[in-house]
């Protein structure tokens, strides 16, 4: 199986997806590494990415989801994942391929993102992230307005892994 935690910059995709990868004893995946360096650079700038920016990066992860479900690799990927197109393109396989929508009221995300050192996203870029956001009809939603551990038994419980 591969899970795939998506939701706004700071909603704890990273935090959460390494927790429940370790819990579930498998590999993960950080999405934000495999962006092109001018994707980074953009964003670092404050500028939001558009779906051509994005293309590319998408395709990637597509790929490396694509060669997990081939091998039956269990997988956590973290991927903002906000449009439905994007999550359209990255569930290669719908019966092995499962989605979290990591979700929080506005005002948490900007206090996290707040607090946050060291990623190129500045919170500035937070309103283009919830304007590109199209929330998920099909993917569990969890409230991450928790502590971390809640949160990945709510993950565990709604996925039952």
């Amino acid at each position: 199986m591969v899970i795939i935690l998506m939701g706004v910059a700071g909603a704890g995709k990273t935090t959460l997806g390494k927790r429940l990868a370790e819990a579930l004893g498998w590999r993960f995946l950080e999405g934000d590494d495999f962006h092109p360096p001018e994707n980074v650079a953009k964003m670092a700038s404050g500028v939001p990415l558009t779906d051509v920016d994005r293309a590319p990066w998408l395709e990637r992860l597509r790929g490396l989801i694509a060669e997990a479900v081939t091998r039956g690799e269990d997988l956590v990927v973290a991927c903002s994942g906000l449009r439905r197109s994007y999550r359209l393109l990255l569930t290669v396989d719908p019966s092995r391929v499962r989605w979290v929508y990591l979700s929080a009221p506005r005002e948490e995300i900007a206090r996290r993102l707040k607090l946050r050192q060291g990623h190129f996203m500045p919170p500035s870029l937070l309103d283009s992230q919830f304007e590109t956001l199209e929330a998920p009809e099909d993917a569990l939603e969890v409230d991450v307005a928790r502590e971390p551990e809640e949160v990945v038994a709510a993950i565990r419980a709604g996925l039952k892994v």
